[in-house]
């Protein structure tokens, strides 16, 4: 029933994945640091989401005493 007649060629295969070639991510500035960051995730460098600290990171400079 659902069987294909002939192979599928190199060419045509490559046609049909032409658009699922990856991108690099989309990055924009954090609020607090201002380092690049993904959208709507916690900030690796500082760990503020939102204004507000979200995750503990380690060697944190802004909460840190010493």
């Amino acid at each position: 029933m659902g069987v294909p007649k002939r192979r599928v060629s190199h060419a045509r295969q490559g046609e049909r994945r032409a658009h699922l070639a990856i991108s690099a991510p989309h990055l924009e500035a954090c609020s607090h640091c201002h380092q690049p960051k993904r959208p709507h995730h916690a900030c690796p460098n500082c760990g503020y989401y939102n204004g507000r600290p979200a995750i503990d990171v380690k060697g944190n400079k802004d909460e840190s005493g010493s």
